[in-house]
């Protein structure tokens, strides 16, 4: 497992359509892609476990990826999330 502290940089957080970007683009990969923020865990594959997290621009979050391509999918998810997911 690998894992990475990161700053969302989307000044609406991680709303529907930044929720879809990161959920499309992490659901390829074979590994698990996991995000903790408040103490909880919510599937990065998952948009509406992403939307229901509620979270806002400047929150730090973990992201983690566990499996055969996790390096992949971390520096992936990564990528995303500090570009601002599109926006």
């Amino acid at each position: 497992m690998v894992s990475k502290v990161v700053k969302v940089t989307n000044e609406q957080g991680l709303h529907m359509r930044p929720a879809t970007v990161f959920s499309a683009a992490v659901t390829p990969f074979d590994s698990d892609v996991k995000i903790l923020f408040n103490g909880n865990q919510y599937d990065g594959k998952s948009v509406m476990m992403l939307m229901a997290a509620c979270i806002k621009c400047g929150a730090e979050i973990e992201i983690q990826a566990d499996g055969p391509d996790e390096e992949a999918a971390l520096a992936k998810a990564v990528e995303l999330v500090e570009s601002g997911l599109g926006d």
